[in-house]
């Protein structure tokens, strides 16, 4: 882990005015910062941490990590050159929809993460990834629902570079229905073109 992200991840630990950090010592459960390639190409954002997320520090290890897994080796990419997170970075009670203040409270520690990774296109997994990128980013007017929305790219400006916005199905809907892991990769496939090959 970079310097700049074990600095995020130390005032995540220590940031008693989240409404999950008493949960989180009763429990000695884990802050989840994120995983990969601090110069990934591609940056993958989901919602919030799920119960082995929490118990482990990792991103997405659970049954929506694990078709993950499989939709990066369809298209051939490896989970170490892509960056994950989440918008959220303590798990919610229950795995409850984090709110829109909870969103508001750790949004600012995503934008530090984006900034450094500089990436060319963030993916995002499921609505609240998808909603709070596209707001934050001018791109407000082009959002509709997730089933509308995922699989279209949109363009932005980021600190001076061009960046393209992926809007996705969460990796969940095929956890709950795996006839819907076409539709997810139709849409993964949209980011083997965003990546420089050397």
């Amino acid at each position: 882990m970079s310097a700049s992200m074990k600095k995020i991840l130390t005032e995540l630990e220590q940031l008693e005015i989240s409404p999950f950090y008493a949960d989180r010592i009763a429990n000695d459960a884990q802050c989840v910062i994120g995983e990969g390639d601090v110069n990934a190409d591609v940056l993958f954002i989901g919602e919030a941490p799920g119960k082995k997320e929490a118990e482990t520090g990792l991103p997405f290890c659970g049954a929506s990590g694990k078709i993950l897994d499989k939709l990066l080796a369809d298209i051939g990419l490896d989970r170490s050159t892509v960056y994950v997170t989440n918008v959220v970075k303590d798990r919610p009670p229950k795995n409850r929809d984090p709110k829109p203040e909870e969103i508001e409270l750790y949004a600012p520690f995503l934008d530090r993460q984006i900034d450094i990774i500089a990436p060319n296109v963030i993916a995002t997994l499921g609505r609240f990834s998808m909603e709070y990128i596209m707001k934050r980013y001018g791109l407000e007017e082009k959002l509709g629902t997730i089933t509308e929305t995922r699989g279209n790219t949109f363009v932005t400006e980021i600190n001076g570079k061009s960046v393209t916005i992926l809007p996705l199905f969460h990796p969940a809907v095929a956890v709950y229905n795996r006839t819907r892991y076409g539709e997810l990769l139709t849409d993964f496939e949209k980011l083997k073109e965003y990546v420089e090959t050397t």
